[in-house]
This record gives structure tokens, C-alpha cells and sequence, in this order.
């Protein structure tokens, strides 16, 4: 009787640790899906891609691009970068504002800090915006990257 039960529970113990496996498995893969949608989408929205501060210098020297500063116009006339548009992001006009922009041009979009640059690209991507590169960061960290500065 006690080997009996032991290979019952040796058995049952190997079952176990198969199902134990299997569920680890599984785990796993939803781990790794979950993982690569959240990047995904962290990294881009429809046609919005999140660049650093230097690809982002490079794309705005790219000829037909568009630099669009989405803060305040009290902000953009105290410094922004030279060649940009301002479409302040927090004015109630603002998807009317980016509506009269051409959904399959190239922008390049900066705030202060990458918080309202992010919301304003988002909103560009669920509009129909198909080229559209967000700043990770803000206005200082594209002077710091070499950016001209100007104000008026």
C-alpha cells in the first residue's frame, strides 16, 4: 500500500511539474506578446514614431518637413526652434488647427518637457497623420543637441 501511494504520488508529481511547465510556457509567451505591443505602441501610433533628439535634428533638416512647436504662444515667442509653427496643443482649436495640415506631410513635433508633443502626435496618428516624429524629451534637450533657438 505505501508504494502504491508513492507511485501515486510520484506520478501525480510529474504531472505537476508538466503542467507547472506548460503554464510557465504560456506565461512566458503572453509575457514576450504583451512586452512587444506595449514597445509598440510606446514607440509609435499609426504613422508616429518617438526619435531622439538627433534623429529628430536630422529629420527636421529634411527638405518639406514641417516643425510644429505645440506649446503655448506665450512659450514660442520666449524661445523656439527657428522654421517652427506654433499649434498650441492646450487651445480648443487644436484638432481644427492640425486638420488644416496635410495628413500625408512630415512633422516634427516639440514641446517643453515630451508630454504635450506625445498627446499632440497621438492625436496626429488617430487623425490619419502617416509621417509624423515625436521628440523624446523637449525644447532643451534639442538645444542641447544643437538646435537654433529663437525668439519672437
Amino acid at each position: 500500500m505505501i508504494g502504491r501511494v508513492g507511485s501515486v504520488t510520484g506520478a501525480s508529481s510529474r504531472g505537476l511539474t508538466s503542467v507547472a511547465r506548460i503554464g510557465l510556457t504560456v506565461a512566458a509567451i503572453l509575457a514576450a506578446v504583451v512586452s512587444s505591443l506595449s514597445l509598440a505602441a510606446c514607440g509609435s501610433s499609426g504613422g508616429v514614431q518617438t526619435v531622439s533628439p538627433q534623429d529628430w535634428l536630422n529629420q527636421a533638416k529634411t527638405s518639406g518637413v514641417t516643425i510644429v512647436d505645440v506649446r503655448t504662444p506665450a512659450e514660442y515667442a520666449a524661445g523656439h526652434v527657428q522654421g517652427a509653427i506654433d499649434v498650441d496643443f492646450r487651445a480648443s482649436d487644436f484638432a481644427q488647427q492640425i486638420g488644416k495640415l496635410a495628413k500625408d506631410g512630415t512633422y516634427v513635433v516639440y514641446c517643453h518637457s515630451g508630454n504635450r508633443s506625445r498627446q499632440a502626435t497621438d492625436a496626429m496618428g488617430a487623425a490619419g497623420f502617416t509621417h509624423v516624429y515625436n521628440l523624446a524629451g523637449g525644447i532643451a534637450d534639442l538645444q542641447q543637441a544643437g538646435a537654433q533657438i529663437v525668439t519672437g
